[in-house]
């Protein structure tokens, strides 16, 4: 059992971080290609792991799935981050 009273870190790797940025930029735009709101099925893949959520359409499902949803949430919340100033 983890010691709840110390703090664990993480630590992402740059070169997953840019591809993970690439994924999601294909990702979306295969999505709009298809005439899917990219983000409700982006944030449908991501709460429920359920990759049918991701058109299949030029290997979009296969491209995100090639990230861990962990790795899509934390790019996801730093470019939010970054873009609103907060650092």
């Amino acid at each position: 059992m983890q010691d709840l009273g110390n703090t664990q870190f993480f630590k992402v790797d740059i070169d997953t971080a840019s591809s993970v940025e690439v994924i999601l930029q294909t990702v979306f735009e295969v999505m709009k290609e298809k005439g899917y709101n990219p983000l409700n099925q982006i944030v449908g893949y991501i709460m429920s792991g359920d990759p049918t959520y991701i058109t299949s359409y030029k290997n979009a499902r296969s491209l995100i799935m090639k990230v861990e949803r962990d790795e899509i949430v934390e790019e996801l919340l730093k470019s939010y981050i970054n873009n609103n100033k907060w650092e």
